[in-house]
């Protein structure tokens, strides 16, 4: 149980710092796409569960991930195990800008 309650905080990290990827002309992924990209992705930002920072690996991850394959993942019980303001302070070490009021699967950034 613990394990799949750090991979939710995972991909609610990643959903949270990869809202800005969707501005892309790429064409739509396919659901198993998606599920790669979210592995791989969890992957790269592991170490985020155990208190770290981003690392470049987990950034560019970040920066490259399509907002439609991890958006539609964020349950309320998922977003429940999150600080959302972590998140927010992960997303800006990543150099990336949170926009206001965005909302991505059950969660709405401040």
């Amino acid at each position: 149980m613990e394990a799949k309650r750090w991979s939710s905080f995972i991909l609610l990290v990643l959903a949270v710092l990869g809202i800005w990827g969707g501005n892309r002309a790429d064409a739509i992924l396919s659901a198993a796409q998606c599920k790669v990209e979210r592995r791989v992705g969890l992957n790269a930002c592991k170490p985020v569960i155990y208190g770290k920072n981003p690392s470049p690996a987990c950034c560019e991850r970040v920066r490259v991930s399509h907002v439609e394959c991890v958006c539609p993942v964020v349950t309320p019980k998922l977003a429940a195990l999150v600080d959302l303001n972590r998140a927010i302070r992960l997303i800006e070490g990543c150099g990336r800008r949170v926009p206001r009021h965005y909302k991505c699967g059950s969660i709405t950034t401040p």
